[in-house]
C-alpha cells in the first residue's frame, strides 16, 4: 500500500521469485502434518512473501488437500504466533478493517489505532478499507466514527474517512503562505482556537502542500506547527493534528515513534507492535529501520529481540528482514 509521503520506500518483504504457490502449499502441509509443527519452516514460506502471494498459497492449499489453510494453522499454533500468522493470511483491506472495528468495540477507543490508520494512508486505501468495512461489519465506517469519538477530534476522523484530501504533488508557495496565514490566524494569532480551520488544512490540502505549509508557518511565526498544535490542542485531536504533521514530515520516523511506543515500557503492545510489522514490511520497513537505529540508539532487530520470544519473535524478525 502506498501513503505518498516519503519519496524513497523500501520494504523488507517483496515478492518472491520464481514463486511457485504450489510447492509453498506443500511445503506447509507436510510442516503441519502428523506429530508436532514445523514452525521453521512456516516462517521461512510466509514471511518471505508479500500478502497476495500468501493469500495465492491459500487458494493452492484449498484446491489441493480441501483444507482451509488459515484454519489448518490456527490448530497448530498459539499465543501471539498464531495472532501474528493469521494476520500476515489476512487481505490488508480486511485486517486494517478489522484493526479500526476493534479499536472502537468493547469499552472505550483505542484512538492511537484510529489516528495511525486514518492518518496515514492514500485516498484510494481508504476507500477499499471503508468497503471491507462494510462488507464485514455491515455498518459503515464513518457512521461508527461518529458514534465512537466527539468534538474536534470526531470532526478530523469523519474528515479524513471521506477520502477526498487533495493529491496533486504540485505545490503553489502563494498558497501555501496563505494557509501558513490562516493556521496562525486560527491559533496563535488569537484569543481561544478555530479548530475548523485547522482541520480544513490538515484534512484536506496535499502532504506536499502541507509540507510547504509548515515551512511557512515557522517563517511567519518563528514557532514549529508542531509547537502551535501542541499549545492550542490537548488529548485525542492533539494527538491526531500532530500524527498526521509527522506522518507527512517524515513518515519512516512516525512508524518508528510507534513501534518504541508498543515495545518501551512495561510489557509490549503486541498488537501494534504485529499491525506495524505486517503492513509497513510491504512499505517502508528498511526506512522504519533507519529512523529507528538513528531515534533511538538501538537497532530494532535488538529491540524486538529483547522484547520478544519463540517463534512469534523470529517471525517478527523475518518480516523486517533480520532472520
Amino acid at each position: 500500500m502506498n501513503t505518498m509521503v516519503s519519496v524513497y520506500r523500501t520494504p523488507t518483504v517483496v515478492p518472491a521469485n520464481p514463486f511457485n504457490p504450489r510447492d509453498d502449499a506443500e511445503v506447509l502441509r507436510k510442516a503441519m502434518k502428523g506429530f508436532g509443527t514445523d514452525e521453521k519452516a512456516i516462517i521461512n514460506v510466509l514471511a518471505r512473501r508479500t500478502n497476495a502471494q500468501r493469500l495465492q498459497i491459500a487458494v493452492e492449499f484449498k484446491t489441493m488437500y480441501g483444507k482451509d489453510l488459515i484454519k489448518d494453522l490456527k490448530n497448530e499454533l498459539s499465543g501471539n504466533f498464531e495472532n501474528l500468522i493469521v494476520a500476515m493470511m489476512t487481505p490488508l483491506p480486511e485486517y486494517y478493517a478489522k484493526e479500526l472495528h476493534d479499536a472502537m468495540s468493547g469499552i472505550g477507543t483505542d484512538e492511537d489505532v484510529l489516528i495511525e490508520l486514518l492518518c496515514t494512508m492514500s485516498n484510494q486505501e481508504i476507500r477499499t478499507i471503508r468497503q471491507a468495512y462494510e462488507a464485514m461489519y455491515e455498518s459503515s465506517l464513518e457512521d461508527d466514527l461518529r458514534a465512537d469519538t466527539s468534538g474536534t477530534f470526531k470532526r478530523m476522523m469523519v474528515s479524513l474517512c471521506t477520502a477526498n484530501r487533495d493529491e496533486d504533488p504540485t505545490v503553489n508557495l502563494d498558497q501555501a503562505r496563505e494557509d501558513a496565514a490562516k493556521l496562525a490566524e486560527a491559533g496563535e494569532l488569537q484569543m481561544g482556537t478555530d479548530e475548523s480551520t485547522f482541520n480544513s488544512v490538515l484534512c484536506a490540502r496535499s502532504y506536499a502542500h502541507l509540507r510547504a505549509v509548515f515551512e511557512e508557518y515557522e517563517r511567519l511565526t518563528g514557532n514549529s506547527i508542531e509547537d502551535a498544535v501542541k499549545s492550542e490542542f490537548s488529548g485525542n485531536s492533539e494527538s491526531g493534528f500532530l500524527a498526521i504533521i509527522r506522518a507527512i514530515q517524515d513518515t519512516p520516523k512516525y512508524f518508528a515513534k510507534q513501534l518504541n511506543n508498543a515495545i518501551s515500557g512495561a510489557g509490549t503492545d503486541d498488537n501494534s507492535l504485529m499491525r506495524i510489522v505486517v503492513t509497513r514490511s510491504e512499505i517502508d520497513m528498511e526506512d522504519i529501520k533507519r529512523a529507528y537505529a538513528s531515534k533511538y540508539g538501538e537497532s530494532l532487530k535488538e529491540a524486538i529481540k529483547d522484547d520478544t520470544s519463540g517463534h512469534y519473535g523470529k517471525c517478527l524478525l523475518a518480516l523486517i528482514g533480520e532472520y
